[in-house]
């Protein structure tokens, strides 16, 4: 019959770990007697990073006996003690291949029910000494599992360890863990998956979204499949059009003269732009065009310090060429029939602007708030084109705040004095089963995201765009909030030029550098990762131009165009988005 061999706890510390400093909770160790199992952890145990450990779903973590001899065989070492693997309890029996999400099971005075295997974690290969072990769980298809607690009650090594009940689907730990981290997934398995009330709300959304393509829906059914070039193309310059007196349109074509692929509404371009810098600095503006105009538009901002910026709108002509990648971005119109808010501030309306042209080429009785907040209408730029889009839609409404405009000027776009703010939005009375477009500076964004929801609008429903680089993750890491992106420190490196394109960096491949990640964190570069080792596919960036390398083959290719940069290299002058 399974056993407990040990109960082990640990509160969470900081920890040096590559000249930063992790606040984790997985170093356990075991403790004598009995001890008190309540809903949400053991008493004397806790998590650093309760994103992603603990609470009900992830309550305790269970790891075999029978793994610990597979590791001791694998790394022929002989130092291994209880709780190295950062389980709350160690086990005799109960192997990932046998035991299924859903399965009930009573030891001591408590009652648990397995809720998902465990999450792939940088943080167990620091505490046992190892960095590829996160890979190395699931390749060898010993992950271990977590349990919530259905009865709480104290625990003591040596107890049996009762089956009482099994889980709907037999889905087994091992499988789960392989269903969403290997390739070749099973779409029956993932119906299965789904369909099991007791797997973690995380684990169930993520195997929906791999459902998605399968099942003809979600973002991946709606047109965002492959992009329509692979890394950079020339285009010509059309025009360059004054839009404001800060803004200026780019009007881009097809050297033939062919029609350009059609992008959706919302998407943005990235240029390499050579006559702004050697090397050519890389930037990315929002499509402000029809979607399928068979040209596109940019409309950009002159920034008083900005050099793209100043060279595009100071001294682009007519004729000129830019590269650019193929349209791309999230941030995109959805089919539906619920009311849209298009919400912007300043240049921020590039992106929705495109969305009512879409919406207006195809007049469907959709509600549609059009909302911007600008300075003044001499730095509202096409406000004109946005009136005539909601001139030809049947349900339309707009409104406009100017913060600091003259005297008189108000009248001129009907427009309201002050800021377009969260009380500013509320007074509006916008409808509360709307989907919104949010775009603008990122506090502008926090503001009206928390507006809408006071409003009654679904968090889900909210949809926001952030020009720079997307908010970090880096779990368990303390004390990150770095400078801007810069040029990493040490002498220049002698490998392949590598661009972060919405960082705005660019620098060459240091051979001290193990990865683009390593190298994006020496840079400050906004970064995302869990694993560090090519599981999680938490690091997952576009790759926009160029080739790499994988130092370690991840256990599932990314899909073209994307790199995971955890493990990755570059084989030539890459351009990354982020």
């Amino acid at each position: 019959m399974p056993s407990l061999l040990s109960v082990n706890v640990g509160m969470p510390k900081n920890v040096p770990w590559q000249g930063r400093t992790v606040f984790t909770g997985v170093w356990k160790y075991p403790v004598h007697g009995p001890v008190m199992v309540r809903r949400l952890n053991i008493d004397g145990d806790g998590q650093g990073d309760t994103a992603g450990h603990g609470g009900e779903q992830r309550a305790v973590l269970v790891y075999q006996i029978e793994s610990y001899r597979h590791w001791k065989r694998h790394f022929g070492r002989d130092d291994l003690e209880h709780g190295q693997f950062g389980e709350n309890l160690t086990v005799d029996g109960l192997s990932d291949d046998e035991v299924c999400i859903g399965d009930r099971y009573r030891i001591g005075e408590a009652e648990f029910e397995v809720t998902q295997p465990r999450v792939t974690c940088y943080r167990v290969g620091l505490r046992f000494g190892e960095p590829e072990l996160p890979a190395l769980l699931v390749s060898h298809h010993r992950p271990g599992f977590y349990m919530r607690v259905l009865r709480e009650g104290h625990i003591q090594a040596g107890d049996e360890i009762i089956k009482t009940g099994a889980g709907p689907g037999t889905l087994s730990v091992a499988d789960t863990d392989a269903l969403l981290y290997l390739p070749d997934r099973d779409p029956e398995k993932l119906r299965l998956a789904v369909s099991i009330p007791a797997l973690s709300p995380g684990w169930q959304g993520s195997f929906h979204e791999l459902l998605e393509p399968a099942e003809g829906s979600g973002a991946a059914a709606a047109g965002g499949g492959a992009s329509a070039w692979d890394g950079f193309r020339a285009l010509r310059v059309a025009e360059v059009i004054p839009e404001s007196t800060t803004v200026f349109s780019i009007h881009l074509v097809a050297p033939d003269g062919s029609r350009l692929p059609p992008a959706r509404a919302g998407q943005y371009l990235t240029l390499r732009v050579p006559g702004a810098g050697q090397p050519a600095p890389v930037r990315s503006y929002s499509l402000s065009s029809a979607p399928d105009s068979g040209r596109y538009r940019i409309s950009v901002k002159h920034e008083p310090h900005g050099a793209v910026s100043a060279y595009l709108t100071t001294k682009l002509r007519p004729g000129a060429m830019l590269d650019a990648a193929a349209p791309r971005g999230d941030f995109v119109l959805q089919e539906g029939t619920e009311p849209v808010l298009l919400i912007s501030a300043g240049i921020g309306l590039t992106p929705v602007l495109a969305m009512l042209h879409e919406l207006a080429a195809s007049p469907d009785g959709r509600e549609v708030w059009w909302i911007h907040g600008a300075r003044g209408p001499r730095e509202h730029p096409l406000a004109a084109e946005a009136r005539a889009l909601l001139t030809a839609l049947p349900h339309s409404c707009e409104h406009v705040f100017y913060s600091a405009a003259a005297p008189g000027e108000y009248s001129r776009d009907n427009a309201r004095p002050g800021r377009l703010t969260k009380d500013s939005l509320l007074a509006l009375g916008i409808p509360a089963n709307a989907t919104a477009y949010v775009c603008g500076p990122a506090s502008f964004m926090t503001d009206i995201k928390d507006a809408l929801i006071t409003a009654g609008v679904e968090p889900a429903a909210v949809h926001s765009e952030l020009f720079g680089a997307l908010p970090p993750i880096t779990p368990g890491v303390t004390g990150r909030s770095g400078p801007q992106p810069h040029q990493p420190p040490g002498p220049p490196g002698t490998g392949p030029v590598v661009t972060f394109a919405r960082s705005g960096i660019s620098t060459p491949f240091p051979a001290t550098r193990n990865s683009l990640l390593e190298l994006a964190e020496a840079c400050d570069v906004p970064v995302r990762w869990s694993c560090r080792t090519g599981v999680c596919h938490t690091c997952i960036t576009p790759l926009l131009s160029g080739e790499i390398a994988y130092t370690s083959p991840p256990l599932e290719d990314p899909a073209t165009g994307q790199a995971l940069i955890c493990c990755a290299r570059p084989d030539s002058d890459v351009v990354l988005d982020m």
